[in-house]
C-alpha cells in the first residue's frame, strides 16, 4: 500500500470537504505534518497562540495544572478534531497544556493562514461554528455531570461519551482503542483512581463492559445508560 500523504490525510479532514482540488494544494503546502510520541507536549500556556492544529491520528489530551501540581483534564481529542482554536478569539496566548496520549500524527497552520482561508470560504467557517459549538455542548455536559451525578454516575457518563466519540460497533459491541488509565479517567471525571476501580470492575463483574489496558469494550450499552439515570 502506497505511504498516506499529507495532502490524502488532509483531504479526509471533514472541515476542508467543500474545498476544490487546487485549494487543497494550496492547504498542503501551508501545513507541516508531524508524527509526535505519546506524552509528548504539544504546547504550553503562555505559550505564544500562533498556531492551528488539526489531529489526523491518535488522541490528544487538553489540561491545566492546579498550583499543588494536580491534572485536570479538560477534554480528550481524538482523529478529526482540531484544536489550538483559542487563537482564532484574539487570545495572545494559549490558556491550557496539551499532549499526546498515544501516538499521534498532527497537522499545524499558522493561524493566520487559517484565518485567511475561513474569510475566502464561507462553508467552511460554518462547519468550523458549528463544529465549536459542538465543543462547548461537550463542556457543558462535562459541567452538568459534576455538579449534578454522583461519583459513578460520572465515570458511567464518560464512559458513554467516550465510546460515543471513538468507539466502533461490530456485532452489537463497541469497542474503543487507546483506553484510558483509570487516573486518567479520575482526572476526567473529578472522582478517586479508586473510585474509577471500582466501577470499571463492578460494571465488568456484571458482563456490561469489558477491559484492558489497550481496549475498552462495551457489551450492553442500553443497560449501561440506564446506570445513569
Amino acid at each position: 500500500m502506497a505511504e498516506k500523504t499529507k495532502l490524502w490525510y488532509l483531504k479526509d479532514f471533514n472541515l476542508f470537504e467543500s474545498m476544490s482540488d487546487a485549494q487543497m494544494q494550496h492547504v498542503a503546502k501551508i501545513t507541516t505534518m508531524a508524527q509526535l510520541q505519546k506524552i509528548q507536549p504539544i504546547y504550553f500556556p503562555s505559550q505564544p497562540s500562533t498556531n492551528i492544529y488539526f489531529l489526523k491520528e491518535g488522541h490528544v489530551k487538553l489540561f491545566q495544572l492546579s498550583e499543588d501540581g494536580r491534572e485536570f483534564i479538560l477534554d480528550i481529542l481524538g482523529p478529526g478534531e482540531i484544536f489550538g482554536e483559542s487563537g482564532l478569539t484574539d487570545e495572545e496566548a494559549m490558556q491550557d497544556f496539551a499532549s499526546v496520549l498515544d501516538s499521534a500524527l498532527i497537522c499545524t497552520m499558522k493561524k493566520t493562514d487559517f484565518e485567511t482561508m475561513l474569510k475566502k470560504n464561507p462553508e467552511m467557517n460554518l462547519r468550523l461554528t458549528k463544529w465549536i459549538g459542538l465543543r462547548l455542548r461537550r463542556f457543558e455536559e462535562k459541567v452538568n455531570d459534576l455538579v449534578f451525578k454522583d461519583a459513578p454516575k460520572r465515570i458511567i457518563s464518560f464512559i458513554l461519551r467516550y465510546a460515543e466519540d471513538f468507539g466502533k460497533m461490530k456485532k452489537g459491541v463497541i469497542s474503543v482503542d487507546a483506553f484510558l488509565s483509570h487516573q486518567e479517567i479520575a482526572h476526567l471525571t473529578a472522582t478517586s483512581r479508586q473510585s474509577v476501580t471500582t466501577v470499571l470492575n463492578g460494571l465488568r463483574e456484571k458482563g456490561i463492559i469489558q477491559f484492558d489496558r489497550r481496549q475498552l469494550q462495551i457489551m450492553n450499552f442500553g443497560k449501561l445508560q440506564n446506570l445513569t439515570r
